[in-house]
Formats: C-alpha cells, structure tokens, sequence
C-alpha cells in the first residue's frame, strides 16, 4: 500500500475563451506545473498513478440537481458568447465546451481515490484535479467551481462504503459554502473551514462564514468555521488553529476518513490569500491529519494561483502523504493577535457542542480589534496594478524560500533500530533499518565514566548502540531511531544522549521524559534544550525549559496535554531533535506512545531517537517503529473527558508558561 495521485490530462483542456481578470488565474497551467514539479522531485514515480474516470450523472445526482446536470451537459454545444452569456448568470465562473467533461473527470477523481483508500488499495492519496468544487452548490455554479467535489466524495463514502463519520477540512483562502451547505444539519460529516473573512469584507460575503455559524438542527456543532480577519497569517497561525481548534475536535468526532479540499491559495505569494504560510506547512498541516482515522486520508486540489507557491505546496503535501518526514518550520513560531481573537471565537462558538472544547473553563467572547466595517472592498483583480504589486513583493522572498527546501534531502534511512535485546517477537516495517554498529568502545567508555549505573556490561553496549544510533540522526544518514537501554540505566543513557546532542551539533534538543526520570541536576538552563517531563507527581514549570506534569488517567486528558501542552511547547521551542524517553513505569499503553512518537515527529523534522526499556513488549517498540516511519498510530479508543485535577494540572501550566510560550495560547492577551 502506498499514495495514490489521481490525474486526467483532459483536466488541462477547459480555459477561458474571453477576457475576464477575475477569471483568468483559473489556468490548465495550475495542473500542469503542479505535475512537472513533482515529477522532478520524483515523487509522482513513487506514487500510485491513477487516471481519473468522469463521474456518472447518478453519482453527480448524489449533491447537484437533475437540471443542473442537464445544464452543464448542455455547455458542450454552445458557442462563445453563448458560454459568455450563460457564465455571467454566476458569480466568477467562465463555461468552456469541455467544461462539463472537465468537471465530471475532477468529480470522478475523488470518487476514484475513495474508494482506493477505503478498499485498502492506498493508505491515502492526492487527486490533482481542476476545475475545483468547494463553492458549488445544489443548482449552481460559483467561484470557478462546477462540481462539488469534496462534497461528492463525502456522499459516496456514506453510500458506498457505509461510513457514519467523516471529517471534511478546508484549508483554502475561500470559504467553502458549497459543501457547508450540503451538510449543515448532517451530524455525519464535521466541517472545518478557514478562511479569509475580514469581518465579511472578503469574498464570497456571507454572514454564514463567520465562527458562530456552527450548523443547524441535528448538524449544529459540526460546522467549524475560522474566519481570518486580516491578512498575513502564517504558520504558526495555521498551526495553532489545528492544535488548539480542529484536531481537540477531530479526535472527540473520531473519524473513519479525513476529506482535505486542498486549496493553496492559503500559501504564501498567493494574490487572492495574500497570506504567509509556507509551503513546507502544509506538509506538517498534512502530517497532523494522518495521525487520525487510520491514516486515511484523501485529499482533492481546490484553490491555488501562484502556479511555485501552488507546485511547491503540492509537492510538500505529496512528500508528507508518502510518509518523509516534513522540513522544519522557519522564523519564530508567535500567532497574530488576530488569529488568536479568531481562535478564542470559535472555541466560544463551539464549546457547547464540544467536550473537548469545555475542558480549561469557560471561553470568553472576545471583542474584535475592529468591528465590521459597512460596504465591500475592492476586489483585488488579476490583471490590475494592486495584484501585480501583490506578487512582485512577495516573488523574491518565495524565491529564497523555495530555494531553502530544495536544499533540504531527506536522509537515506527513515528508520533505523537497536532492538536485539526484544527478541523474536519484533515485527518492523520491511525498510527498516536493523542497526549492528556501535560507536567506538574508547568513546564509549568515556561517556559511561559520568554515571556508576553504566559501567556494567549490558549498559555500556546499550550506550555505544545509542551514541551510534544518534550520530547517525545528527549526520543527517538516519531520519529516526528506537533504541532499548536496561531499565537501571535509563535515567543514566538518556542524561548522556542530552549531552551527546548538544556537543555534536543539536543546537535545540526537545526531551520528553515519560516515567520515573529525573532531569539532569547540572543541566544547564541555557535555552538549548527543553524537558519535559509526563508522570510527575505534580504539575511544576521551574523554569521556562523545565516543565513536569502529571500523566492523565483518561483519553481526554491525555489528548489535552498534548494538544495543548506538548506540541505548542514543541513548535515553540522549534527543536531539531527529539529524545522521547520512555523510561520505568512510564505508564503509557502503547497506542499513547504511539501517538505522542508520531506528534512529535512533525515539529522536528522527522529526527527523533526514542529510548525504550529492554523490558518492552516487542508490541510497544513495533508500533513506534511504524509511526515513526510515518504510518498512522493505532486509535486510542473512546474519547472520556478529562478528569478536574489533569484540567487543574493543564491549565497551572499554561498560566506559568503562556508569557514565554507563544503557542500556547488560544485567546488574544487584553
């Protein structure tokens, strides 16, 4: 199993036939560079190529009416002023006589990469598809959109497959009211969208785009929408928004599959976003959503008009779905104000629909920084002085961006072990790496001379193993690593592992310790490195890089602490590796240090050496293995709702740790 692309040449072959500036950004060019620019990163070659079949009209008739159907078939025949004439009865739309071919190929497409991911064909997929669907509705057309293609493909995963849960997450610049509207009042299909708002002054317009629009009848609470009231958001924004609002969500919704209308007019350089989000986020963006249903996720290009940004986001999506490891994220990690006022408005939205949401008190209503003013603004139009001024001020500093993740291989090994100790029973993925070196035995010695509990025989191989093993990581020749050290020496191994990072190059070492493991007492509080320890007996922050908490007793509580502790420490800190310690009665079960393993892959850029007892069940280091070479972690069961004391724990630490850390907040600072 692997990723599938879905693709039809015959996508390239609708485009406008008269001037329209509004219109012409909708260019076959959007496909094709996309394609050229992952075929010369060789990663369409590593993908299952599909070619997209059309739609049949039955399975169209799923969201659209007969006599819209009808209609569209009808473009086919008619001439160009014709195809003029009927386009403007529509907002931002142009017909093509290969329009409705176009639009059934791009429908069928998703329909196509569903049914290969829910039949276990792929793990998950991109169909790169035009024209794009997330504005269509019932009987109409709308912003260059023919067929909802999102939509679409919700609807024949319920009828086909049988699915009750659905996750739908649209991270265009535009809000996708044609697929709110398909589903508002289904409490099936949970919807989140952000996009460019502006207090309403942004197209499309609609009071319904704005958070405290969260559904109707039996559907309230599975409508999430984030309007962004300025332009400029970047990705800390994006990733606060899926760390403090849709993932809590996601995870108590449980999805069977995850939906992306993928829209990269989100990205940076992009005229209609004029946002700041890097390509490389859409990879981490990607990364955080296969850690939900399985893995299965299937994602359907919509919007996108800087054909690099559009390409080069693609192709980091594309990357992440096979399972490489995301580039880190550059320049410092600090949310805009007006992010988190959004932020702090949906959670208040949907707080009364959302357990998860209701778990740190109360969510007060923020007042916005500026009330919506009257009238609509000028739109920005393609052909225009303010667009040509828009891109050229953002073409250098994408240039020198892109040229940074080029200059960025992935390492030749994903995943290499030191895991003799587990014996037989060790199941690992096939292109795993089963380490045999070790690192010389008079550096070794040297090491082990910090620590009594190391001078035994067995510790002493374990340590040459694991300074092997992280030089390796350090070298950029290994992504991951699991190795296993004697439970005496756990505390002993990981103080030299810290040490060992820093002096060879790690200029940001992230440790989480889980179990009975004490921080180094002469570590030094030099900014360097960040521990973090999960089991102690209380919550504490001595200091901005010495945090301990308590391990919650239910999923809920769990989730919370790393949704809203672990990770914005994480992406705060920016480490460039990981130590994941799971030391003496860590207490995790193994689909917890699953999902906290492949969590925390994403902020470091895949380097993470995770140390595990040489008591561990083979089970435990197989699936960190797994998660580690990029698959999905296994589900942690029922959602419960966290406990009061871990709420109480959580919440301490955030109010001491809040003023230093950025990420972790999820409302706007008066």
């Amino acid at each position: 199993m692997g990723t599938a692309l879905v693709y039809h040449e015959d996508m390239t072959e609708a485009r406008l036939l008269w001037e329209d500036p509004e219109c012409e950004i909708e260019s076959p060019e959007r496909l094709t560079t996309a394609l050229e620019r992952l075929q010369q990163h060789g990663l369409e070659q590593r993908c299952l190529r599909l070619t997209a079949r059309e739609a049949s009209e039955a399975e169209l008739g799923l969201v659209h009416s007969p006599e819209y159907v009808a209609l569209l078939r009808g473009t086919q025949a008619l001439g160009t002023r014709e195809l003029q004439a009927l386009s403007r009865q529509y907002d931002a739309i142009y017909f093509h006589p290969s329009t409705f071919h176009c639009a059934r190929l791009a429908a069928g497409a998703g329909l196509q990469l569903v049914d290969a991911v829910l039949t276990g064909a792929v793990h998950n997929g991109l169909a790169l598809v035009r024209p794009p669907g997330h504005h269509s509705q019932r009987a109409a057309a709308n912003g260059f959109c023919v067929f909802n293609n999102v939509a679409l493909a919700a609807k024949h995963a319920q009828e086909k497959h049988g699915l009750h849960r659905i996750l739908i997450v649209d991270w265009d610049v535009h809000h996708g009211q044609g697929i709110q509207y398909t589903f508002e009042d289904d409490p099936s299909i949970l919807y989140f969208s952000w996009h460019r708002y502006e207090h309403g002054r942004f197209w499309p317009y609609l009071r319904e785009s704005n958070a405290d629009s969260v559904g109707q009848g039996q559907g309230r609470g599975f409508t999430v929408n984030l309007p962004w009231n300025q332009v400029g958001m970047g990705n800390a924004d994006y990733v606060a928004a899926f760390l403090h609002v849709l993932l809590p969500v996601a995870f108590e919704f449980d999805p069977e599959l995850v939906l992306v209308a993928a829209g990269f007019d989100s990205a940076i350089g992009d005229p209609e976003g004029q946002m700041q989000a890097t390509p490389e986020c859409f990879a981490h963006l990607t990364q955080l959503l296969q850690v939900l249903a399985g893995g299965r996720v299937c994602a359907v290009l919509e919007g996108g008009y800087h054909l690099e940004s559009l390409s080069q986001s693609v192709c980091m999506m594309v990357q992440a779905l096979l399972g490489d490891p995301a580039p880190r994220l550059l320049g410092p990690m600090v949310p805009h104000h007006s992010a988190l006022e959004s932020i702090q408005s949906v959670r208040a939205a949907q707080a009364p629909h959302w357990t998860s949401l209701q778990q740190e008190g109360p969510v007060p209503i923020p007042s916005p920084s500026n009330h919506s003013p009257e009238g609509k603004p000028s739109t920005l139009l393609p052909g225009g002085s303010e667009f040509k001024t828009a891109a050229a001020q953002t073409a250098a500093a994408l240039s020198s961006l892109l040229d940074q993740l080029c200059l960025q291989p992935t390492p030749p090994v994903r995943m290499a072990v030191a895991l003799t100790s587990l014996g037989a029973g060790l199941v690992l993925p096939p292109d795993v790496l089963c380490e045999k070196g070790s690192a010389p035995q008079e550096e070794t010695q040297a090491w082990a001379r910090l620590h009594e509990a190391l001078a035994k025989d067995e510790a002493l191989t374990a340590l040459g193993k694991v300074l092997y093993l992280l030089d390796g990581i350090l070298d950029g020749q290994v992504s991951s690593g699991i190795a296993a050290t004697p439970a005496p020496a756990a505390a002993a191994t990981l103080d030299v592992a810290i040490r060992r990072g820093l002096s060879q190059g790690a200029q940001r070492l992230l440790c989480v310790a889980v179990g009975q493991l004490d921080r180094p007492s002469d570590l030094a509080d030099d900014g360097r490195n960040l521990w973090l320890n999960i089991r102690s007996k209380e919550a504490a922050a001595l200091s901005m890089f010495h945090v301990s908490v308590p391990l919650p007793a239910t999923t809920g509580g769990f989730l919370n602490c790393v949704l809203a502790l672990v990770l914005p420490l994480a992406y705060g800190f920016q480490p460039d590796l990981v130590l994941l310690a799971l030391g003496p009665a860590h207490g995790l079960q193994d689909p917890q240090a699953a999902l906290l393993a492949a969590l925390l892959r994403v902020p470091a850029g895949g380097r993470v050496l995770a140390l595990v007892d040489a008591e561990s069940t083979p089970q435990l280091a197989g699936v960190l293995a797994r998660v580690l070479c990029g698959e999905a972690p296994p589900s942690l069961g029922p959602f419960s709702m966290a406990s009061p004391e871990d709420t109480q724990a959580l919440m301490y630490l955030r109010g001491q740790l809040e003023p230093h850390w950025k990420m972790l907040q999820v409302a706007a600072p008066v």
